[in-house]
């Protein structure tokens, strides 16, 4: 018999401090974004002047630790960080490429959260986009626009930059006194002082990094209430004030109304549009609670179907975010979807009629997978359209009564949050009781023309 006493318990062991990952691992862009931590909140403080195209700004940003820290990364493109603060402690930082590094006084305990500050500020910059054309920042004579997708943010303020860190997003932007600065969500009080105007906006609901924009400039704006919200609407002046950009962001509310028939309550606090006059954005995006349109969608004439197209977003890839840029097409096909309701709630032909005209008409022998495009097809034919005709093949393959249950369980139950075509795929099941793994093999990951649902 061994009379030797048991040993003590011992301690917890000390933390295995490591830096977060320097990408967030996205199979398409394994570099966008950044591990090891998760953004509650961005509250961002920026004055710019046109004149000089100068920014300089404080962003404070909210989050949590997922492991044990020792330093981590943000994203950040051409501007200079400087008095970087964790919890109040001045801390290191560094930057290589658009890689901002900042390395705390102590580290940061897996589960705690914690309180960075940086000022950062010089020329923003800006990118070209070989499908979308430009975006980041984008200067023009009367002030800038940021916009861009699958990236932006990260040339106007330090970012953890993919959709998967979703989080809130507040902004207080200051320009010379008569320049308009309009963004995301519900906006705040304006205050001028010494030449400057401060307005500030707030978007409670988290967003997708490339979903926060702000436009700058000369700009006709419209603030009221529709359904007991605030409904901002700015079209730039250049533009006729009766013109077809104007009449087509005044149908916002209207289409709003009857695509929350179809997907469920409007998901925001606010509502609007922005009509920009830049003709090196050559589209709309649906930045969220407030879509931008380039000015090419206005030449023909009024047209209803993009904003019909962007306000579906705010459902489907704003409120309901991808998880990883491969599922692009639950954006773009259900986004598509919603301009054939829009046509066929205005009589110009029935979404049957709609998915006929693109099936006789795609490219079928074309490259691209809806669910599989490529990086360098995210934002290709086969993600609208093909994208669209898949939704269309869902709803006729499980029937209307199922497909019009699934379109308000996914808007619910995703709802602020993120989610992946696998979890569409097993809602649908569940739903229909049906199997249909053929079905989304044969549309969205398959070459070639599918049968006719």
């Amino acid at each position: 018999m061994d009379d030797e006493p048991a040993p003590a318990p011992s301690s917890s062991s000390a933390p295995a401090f490591a830096p977060g990952a320097e990408g967030i691992g996205d199979p398409y862009f394994p570099k966008y974004g950044n591990g090891g931590y998760d953004v509650a909140g961005y509250d961002l403080k920026v004055r710019y002047d046109p004149r000089t195209d100068q920014l300089t700004g404080t962003a404070t940003i909210t989050a949590t630790a997922k492991q044990d820290l020792s330093k981590f990364n943000l994203d950040l493109s051409k501007l200079a960080a400087r008095n970087v603060t964790v919890d109040g402690v001045r801390a290191s930082s560094s930057a290589a490429g658009t890689e901002l590094t900042i390395t705390p006084a102590t580290g940061i305990v897996n589960g705690r959260a914690f309180t960075t500050v940086i000022e950062y500020g010089g020329e923003p910059s800006q990118f070209t986009n070989s499908v979308l054309g430009d975006g980041g920042w984008l200067e023009n004579p009367d002030g800038a626009v940021a916009l861009g997708q699958p990236e932006s943010a990260s040339t106007w303020f330090p970012v953890n930059d993919h959709p998967s860190d979703k989080a809130t997003f507040k902004l207080e932007m200051t320009v010379p006194d008569g320049v308009e600065a309009i963004s995301n969500g519900v906006p705040g009080p304006k205050r001028t002082t010494g030449g400057w105007t401060t307005w500030s906006w707030s978007e409670s609901s988290p967003l997708a990094s490339y979903l926060a924009m702000v436009v700058i400039g000369q700009y006709r704006v419209t603030t009221t209430t529709h359904d007991g919200k605030p409904m901002v609407l700015a079209v730039d002046e250049s533009l006729p004030a009766d013109g077809p950009a104007a009449r087509s962001l005044a149908k916002t509310g209207e289409i709003t109304d009857f695509l929350a028939t179809k997907f469920g309550p409007y998901p925001f606090d606010a509502n609007g549009g922005v009509a920009v006059a830049d003709r090196s954005i050559g589209y709309a995006l649906e930045t969220q609670s407030r879509p931008v349109y380039g000015p090419a969608f206005f030449s023909g004439g009024p047209n209803e179907s993009v904003v019909a197209h962007e306000l579906a977003h705010q459902w489907f890839g704003d409120s309901v975010a991808l998880e990883k840029w491969q599922d692009i097409w639950l954006n773009e096909g259900f986004a598509t979807y919603a301009e054939w309701l829009w046509d066929e709630h205005q009589g110009v032909q029935t979404v049957e009629q709609s998915f006929d005209s693109v099936y006789n008409s795609y490219a079928w022998e074309q490259p691209g997978q809806a669910g599989n495009p490529g990086a360098p097809r995210i934002f290709g034919q086969a993600v609208y359209q093909r994208g669209g005709m898949t939704v269309y093949a869902l709803r006729k393959t499980i029937g209307d009564a199922a497909f019009d249950q699934l379109l308000q369980r996914w808007t619910s139950e995703h709802k602020n949050g993120n989610a992946s075509t696998d979890d569409l795929i097993a809602m649908a099941e569940d739903i229909s009781g049906k199997q249909l793994d053929a079905l989304f093999q044969s549309w969205l990951f398959t070459d070639g023309k599918p049968a006719k649902p």
